[in-house]
């Protein structure tokens, strides 16, 4: 990674507004800057703008939407708010949870109405820490799916997006950012020249060295985020002299198909699912989430486990593109018995059947579960069983520069960076100070909200 500071010079263009990074964050800030009157441009380090977002589930999380209201949900912003508080323990900043909260169902009604993306509720999936169903998604569930709609609504908007642009430099004289010093595949280096600047390349998952740093509890984990997620939003930040929050936030998740890579819906355990070890035995309670699986799973031997769940459960997950992917290639395996399912992943097979056998009675209420699972979760499981090997994955960070209400960057000791923004994962997000603070949709939260605050914002004077 290269990422400096350079006095501001001559460039070979200016614009009003440019936006480093097309993934769902730099797509929506272009999306509302367009629509504002500004001269946008959107630089992106790759041939095809793609960025985590390609390799997401492609769902946001939105509260008091039509969606959900043609639903039958009833759902607002203050209990959207109050859910993600609890999960993150109240470690996080109330007003941007509760900017975020206000600002989402807002934000997916506007992509649908202006930008024609087709977003539905999911209705037949609990996730954890929600009290209302509310993520929202595109046809497939899938991240591709969203990409790809929102670079057509981009390219719709006459908004130029200059693909292999890696930014290296930022242009500044220390008060403000005059604009981006950028690196094409030849090597040319060129500089634009901008009125403001919106940080949006994400975060710093595929930057060993700082996730190291940050987060070693995690370090050495697959890593299942763009591999450009090199940090430069906080490397800059920290130049500049930009407040950083939370920088060992992150999202994981254990149940990442193993070894073919493949993300696995977390309805598989919702709908009654478990986890369980090389030795049959489950491990954790399996109810907390999907970002909390990741350490729970590393830490059993081989750094794997297998998640069982029936045909009920997969009837369910086949609406995610990534599970139907999952199947045709063969990760997902299927037995009549719990002794036979044992057989297909070398599981001890009595302590199986045992385990389905307890967690049944905990489900019942006839018995406690050692680990804290609720009774009445899911529900039984019946025949044929079904499963899959598992690993755990670090998906992406959740600390990063604090923001305003505007998602103007913060600086140290008070005030903010009237020409600089940071949307998405280059922001602080919602998620709280580690990785059970996660609530499910919280990086596409900020990306879509935080992209539209800052796209919409006016030009510095």
């Amino acid at each position: 990674m290269s990422a400096h500071l350079i006095p501001p010079g001559p460039t070979d263009v200016r614009v009003q507004t440019l936006i480093v990074g097309a993934g769902a964050a730099g797509l929506v800030a272009a999306l509302a800057a367009s629509e504002a009157g500004q001269e946008v441009l959107v630089l992106e380090r790759d041939a095809v703008p793609a960025g985590s977002t390609a390799l997401s589930a492609g769902l946001v999380p939105a509260a008091g939407t039509r969606f959900q209201a043609a639903a039958g949900i009833d759902d607002d912003a203050a209990r959207f708010a109050a859910d993600i508080q609890r999960k993150a323990h109240g470690t996080n900043d109330p007003g941007l949870v509760a900017l975020m909260a206000r600002n989402a169902a807002p934000a997916l009604e506007w992509l649908a109405d202006r930008h024609d993306l087709p977003f539905s509720v999911v209705e037949d999936v609990d996730y954890p820490g929600h009290t209302r169903r509310r993520m929202h998604g595109l046809p497939t569930r899938s991240g591709a799916e969203l990409i790809d709609a929102l670079r057509t609504a981009t390219e719709a908007a006459g908004v130029d997006i200059l693909t292999g642009a890696r930014a290296e430099a930022l242009m500044t004289d220390g008060a403000r950012i005059h604009g981006i010093g950028l690196r094409r595949p030849d090597g040319r280096m060129e500089h634009i020249g901008c009125g403001r600047l919106i940080l949006a390349c994400n975060g710093f998952g595929g930057n060993p060295t700082l996730v190291g740093e940050h987060m070693p509890q995690i370090a050495g984990a697959l890593y299942f985020g763009h591999p450009g997620n090199q940090g430069e939003a906080m490397v800059w930040g920290r130049a500049l002299g930009a407040e950083i929050r939370h920088p060992g936030a992150f999202q994981g998740h254990g149940n990442v198909a193993h070894p073919h890579g493949i993300l696995i819906t977390w309805a598989v355990i919702t709908a009654g699912g478990f986890q369980v070890n090389r030795d049959g035995r489950r491990f954790w309670n399996e109810t907390q989430g999907y970002s909390e699986a990741a350490r729970a799973v590393l830490a059993q031997p081989g750094g794997t486990a297998v998640t069982v769940f029936d045909a009920r459960a997969a009837a369910i997950a086949r609406q995610f593109a990534d599970f139907r992917t999952a199947e045709a290639q063969g990760a997902i395996r299927s037995a009549a018995t719990p002794e036979a399912l044992a057989a297909l992943f070398d599981l001890r097979a009595p302590a199986l059947s045992e385990t389905l056998a307890q967690l049944e009675a905990v489900r019942r209420g006839t018995a406690r579960d050692p680990f804290g699972r609720p009774p009445g979760t899911g529900a039984a499981l019946e025949p044929p069983y079904m499963g899959v090997r598992v690993t755990g994955a670090l998906f992406h960070t959740q600390g990063g520069l604090a923001v305003d209400g505007c998602a103007r960057v913060r600086r140290v000791g008070g005030g903010v960076f009237d020409t600089l923004h940071a949307v998405g994962g280059a922001a602080c997000g919602v998620s709280g100070d580690g990785d059970s603070g996660y609530l499910s949709g919280n990086g596409l939260l900020s990306a879509v909200t935080l992209g539209r605050i800052a796209g919409a914002a006016p030009l510095p004077g």
